[in-house]
């Protein structure tokens, strides 16, 4: 009997242990640099603004941008095991920031319907023309400390068309094979086109 309590003891520790979710700490500024520029275009990382984590986990500018480079690169989450980096002019960082503020707010499910609300109501711009954002992802098990590449790392192209409608840019309005771009959100504030690179994943959504 007692070998069987001291046996269940430690299966419960055991079982404890694995329970519990891992803290990690933020990673090192030049490495989350190098990772959130690997989701812009190679010719425009040069001068491009970085924003991202410091150490004590906080969201904070990490590199200025220069003038002349258009491009806002967001460094990925370091609390989760899959890192997802993103690349955005800055006209469109408004949505974007605001979309992180209702998040910080524990509000992500109803984030899209308040921006909706904003939106049509003046208090928030969203560019009126075609606006990229390039998103790059892989696991952090993958990752090349040196370099900020992700080994098999993935991508997605998102190009925001407010109110467009797929009949109208030829496009299908449902996602086919892939690689295939197609129009997500049809006719509302943040419709946009979604290309998936073939053999590519899914990331999280906007």
């Amino acid at each position: 009997m007692k070998h069987l309590i001291i046996a269940l003891a430690l299966s419960w520790g055991t079982l404890a242990v694995f329970g519990q979710k891992q803290e990690r700490s933020p990673l090192a500024k030049d490495l989350q640099i190098k990772i959130a520029l690997q989701a812009a275009p190679a010719d425009q990382r040069e001068g491009a603004k970085v924003l991202g984590y410091n150490e004590k986990g906080e969201f904070v500018t990490l590199q200025e941008g220069t003038a002349t480079n258009n491009l806002i690169c967001l460094a990925p989450d370091y609390k989760s095991s899959v890192l997802y980096a993103y690349a955005y002019p800055k006209s469109l960082d408004p949505f974007m920031a605001r979309g992180r503020e209702l998040i910080a707010e524990g509000k992500r499910k109803q984030r899209d319907e308040i921006r909706e609300a904003e939106h049509k109501a003046g208090k928030l711009p969203i560019p009126q023309t075609p606006t990229i954002l390039y998103g790059y992802w892989g696991p952090l098990a993958k990752l090349n400390n040196t370099t900020g590449e992700i080994e098999g790392a993935q991508r997605r192209y998102v190009i925001y068309v407010p109110y467009a409608k797929a009949a109208d840019i030829g496009l299908s309005s449902k996602p086919g094979l892939p690689g295939i771009p197609w129009l997500m959100d049809e006719g509302s504030y943040k419709a946009h086109i979604m290309i998936n690179p073939e053999n590519m994943g899914h990331s999280h959504g906007k």
